[in-house]
């Protein structure tokens, strides 16, 4: 689990091509204190397993399953990237609970400046929409992010000076995609309340919902 407070920007120093899953290399500093082969690192967002360690990064095995469902198939090599280590037991909870596991992408719209402040709308599809509420915590590239607004199409947050400085969100241009986790809890509620569908082997398509014959089997 990690809490969207990124710790540094890595430099990607390997990857493999574009739409295909294997290895990525990663220089990072800070994120290596205390980390063991094995443990998770999010990377932009994405929860990754190190599987080997040097004096200046470590390495990541990419399923297929990953490089479908985010954007880490663009990233090319001197690419920054947000890191974060995984939560450790007694740490501060800064943000809000991520999970590292990635809903889909959008596409960042516009960036505005106000004041001291950055607006950025992203453009998002509506399965992802359906979970970002306003006034809710939105994870965007693995920064935890207040959503400020959202609409039938997109959503917009408001970036003080040192997230702008200490992530990749203001370094992206209208039209780049950005990975997106929505409120884990959110996901838990909908689908109890009904608004999610399970795919079954045996049952085809079933919805998954909150039955009175559920509630009163609680009591």
């Amino acid at each position: 689990m990690f809490t969207g407070i990124i710790e540094e920007l890595g430099t990607i120093k390997d990857m493999p091509p574009a739409g295909v899953s294997g290895a990525v290399s990663i220089a990072a500093s800070k994120v290596l204190e205390g980390t063991k082969v094995g443990d998770s690192i999010a990377v932009n967002g994405i929860c990754l397993t190190v599987t080997t360690l040097s004096t200046d990064g470590f390495t990541a095995d990419v399923m297929p399953e990953t490089v479908r469902r985010t954007s880490l198939s663009i990233l090319k090599r001197g690419d920054k990237v947000n890191l974060e280590r995984a939560l450790a037991v007694g740490g501060r909870f800064g943000g809000h609970i991520v999970s590292g596991h990635i809903d889909g992408t959008g596409n960042i719209r516009e960036y505005k400046k106000e004041a001291n402040a950055i607006w950025v709308t992203v453009a998002a599809p509506s399965d992802i929409l359906r979970l970002i509420v306003e006034k809710g915590s939105i994870a965007i590239d693995g920064i935890s992010l207040t959503v400020a607004a959202v609409d039938e199409t997109s959503f917009k947050v408001s970036v003080i000076p040192h997230t702008a400085q200490e992530t990749t969100l203001t370094l992206k241009r209208p039209g780049d995609p950005v990975n997106l986790e929505t409120d884990i809890i959110g996901k838990y509620v909908e689908k109890l309340l009904g608004g999610a569908y399970i795919k079954t082997e045996d049952k085809g398509t079933a919805s998954g919902g909150l039955t009175m014959e559920m509630l009163e089997g609680l009591l």
